[in-house]
């Protein structure tokens, strides 16, 4: 037998709070960027940054989750799906995607300053639940298992 694995695993921060909107169906989905960083020496010796971008999408009883907790700033663990997608610009032009079709979250910690509570301890980088947010991860049943 014959598998396949589609899986993508990111941590990173959230770059702008959840765009949630219904489709002409009435489904809900949530829209989130999120960033991720790594540091390397180049050749000279200097150390670099580089910062990558990635287009979350949320559905489901998740997006009620997203819509209320997650902001700007905060720290995701994500696991997902990769899918590849195109569309057409105003001018005709066409536009490919790439979005993380999220299955699973864990919120880390919150980048914000004034809202709610904080989450976890400021640069513990760990999970640390506190009321009112859910200590456990948060899932999508699979239905899509091809077996």
């Amino acid at each position: 037998m014959s598998r396949s694995v589609n899986k993508a695993t990111l941590i990173g921060n959230v770059g702008s709070d959840p765009d949630v909107r219904a489709t002409a169906s009435g489904a809900r989905v949530a829209k989130v960027s999120l960033a991720t960083s790594r540091t390397f020496q180049d050749r000279s010796g200097a150390t670099q940054e580089r910062t990558e971008w990635h287009r979350l999408t949320i559905w489901g009883r998740l997006v009620d989750v997203v819509e209320q907790w997650v902001r700007k700033g905060d720290r995701l663990y994500v696991e997902g799906r990769i899918e590849y997608s195109e569309s057409q610009d105003d001018r005709g032009n066409t536009r490919y995607w790439t979005d993380i079709n999220v299955r699973e979250f864990v919120m880390l910690g919150s980048g914000g300053g004034d809202r709610r509570d904080q989450g976890a301890e400021a640069g513990s980088g760990g999970y640390t639940p506190s009321p009112g947010r859910p200590a456990v991860p948060i899932t999508e049943p699979d239905d899509d298992l091809p077996f």
